[in-house]
């Protein structure tokens, strides 16, 4: 997520590297260069140069601590008003009224399909509500089916009305039903276009008019650049939304969308899709997005997702069989489906302080499991739960079964037997030592 835009960052903060103090003439050259990242990662020009001038009149009024050098400074100063440009602060979608409506406006192939998905579940799990989601795109082909399958597997309802092509209707009929059924919640996906035509806009605005939204999210794809917050611009002057929405922010190196759209527009992004998993959504914080944005990680969403797939019981269970030597391959199965829910495996390891930097030029596939998931898979139950009885001939069937070699089955089983003797001396308090040790590194 926005590799180019950190590197070109990094290369402007070095030329302060060094520099006894803060003048006018250094701060010019990293500016100029900040703004040639900036207009680079497709930033609007006129928000670039105003971000910059900020930025120096900042920078050259700053008493510079002993403590503290040019450069350090600098970041200091860039990262709070990348911030600032964001939004400063998250803003929460709205969720008063009974039922709660919620439009989703935004052209064809934004994605809006899918986090309508999202978004139903994330409300459902993050907040108690009862979802009903309203299948009003009657043009794109399949549509209302996809979201019929995306409500089957969050198992939230879907209201779509066969035969009939008024979006109108069917949004008033869906919000009539959700009263009936006892739905707290109704989020209506609306039809979109390859292009902003003006049969779209008095539709969706005909829509607003009818249900009279309690929210209006506009959902864009972020990889577009300036094309995305030029959109959001048409849609906000004709719908006067609530909230951004921005998609497919994995793939975005640049991140031009989402450092202009707020200033543009002046409404907050609300939300970050992050990949094509239903779980694969984020609450938009600006200040961690800076923090990601100058290779700062974001240790505090890493803990978020680890905790939003944390189950108490389970790990009661788990710390128990830790004490008692009993941690076995379905234990370990299951932590490996704990991780692959929390996300993208490259994003997740990018939120830690550093690795974004070093994971540049490693690809990490989602599937990065799937190896190890085959073998143990390929192991019988009994073999699962008493890994002691894996001797040569079992390890050998396991690799045929699974489709891999003796080695690397040799390999899971020592890095299985390393992980569990390392989780059973922190659960049994063998551990502190190791734990004092780190902490006293730590603080030094």
């Amino acid at each position: 997520m926005f590799e180019s835009l950190n590197e070109k960052l990094e290369r402007s903060f070095k030329l302060l590297k060094g520099q006894g103090k803060i003048t006018e003439i250094n701060v010019a050259e990293t500016l100029k260069e900040v703004r040639r990242a900036l207009l680079d990662a497709d930033v609007n020009y006129k928000i670039a140069k105003s971000f910059t001038e900020v930025v120096k009149e900042k920078a050259l009024g700053q008493d510079v601590l002993n403590a503290v050098k040019p450069g350090q400074m600098m970041v200091k100063i860039v990262h709070d008003e990348l911030a600032t440009l964001m939004g400063g602060t998250s803003v929460d979608v709205n969720l008063q009224g009974n039922p709660t409506v919620i439009l989703m406006a935004g052209l064809q192939g934004s994605g809006k399909t899918t986090f309508s998905g999202k978004l139903a579940k994330f409300l459902k799990s993050k907040k108690g509500k009862n979802p009903l989601l309203v299948a009003c795109d009657v043009y794109r082909p399949a549509a209302i089916d996809q979201l019929k399958v995306l409500g089957e597997q969050i198992n939230v309802p879907v209201y779509s009305e066969v035969g009939n092509m008024n979006p109108v209707e069917i949004a008033k009929a869906a919000i009539k039903s959700a009263k009936a059924n006892g739905q707290n919640l109704v989020i209506v996906d609306t039809a979109g276009r390859l292009a902003i035509d003006e049969e779209m806009m008095k539709e969706i605005a005909a829509v607003k008019a009818a249900i009279n939204p309690n929210e209006i999210l506009f959902v864009v794809d972020s990889m577009t650049g300036q094309d995305a917050v030029n959109t959001a611009k048409e849609f906000n002057d004709r719908l006067d939304f609530d909230g951004v929405i921005l998609t497919k922010l994995d793939g975005d190196t640049r991140g031009g969308a989402a450092l202009s759209i707020r200033s543009v527009v002046n409404k907050p992004i609300k939300f970050v899709g992050t990949g094509e998993k239903l779980e694969a959504l984020d609450v938009f914080h600006p200040e961690r997005m800076a923090d990601r944005i100058l290779g700062m990680g974001d240790i505090v969403s890493l803990v978020e997702r680890a905790q939003e797939q944390f189950d108490a019981d389970q790990a009661r269970q788990l710390q128990k069989k830790l004490a008692k030597n009993q941690f076995s391959f379905n234990d370990f199965l299951s932590q490996i489906q704990q991780i692959k829910k929390m996300g993208n495996l490259k994003d997740l390891a990018a939120m830690i302080p550093g690795m974004g930097k070093a994971l540049k030029d490693i690809d990490i596939d989602d599937d990065a499991f799937k190896h190890i998931e085959a073998i143990i898979h390929s192991m019988t139950p009994d073999e699962r739960e008493n890994p002691a009885i894996l001797n040569g001939t079992r390890r050998k069937r396991i690799a045929d079964g699974s489709g891999t070699n003796i080695q690397e089955v040799n390999r899971l089983i020592k890095q299985f037997d390393d992980t569990r003797k390392m989780m059973r001396m922190v659960s049994t308090g063998k551990g502190k030592n190791m734990r004092g040790l780190m902490g006293n590194m730590r603080r030094r």
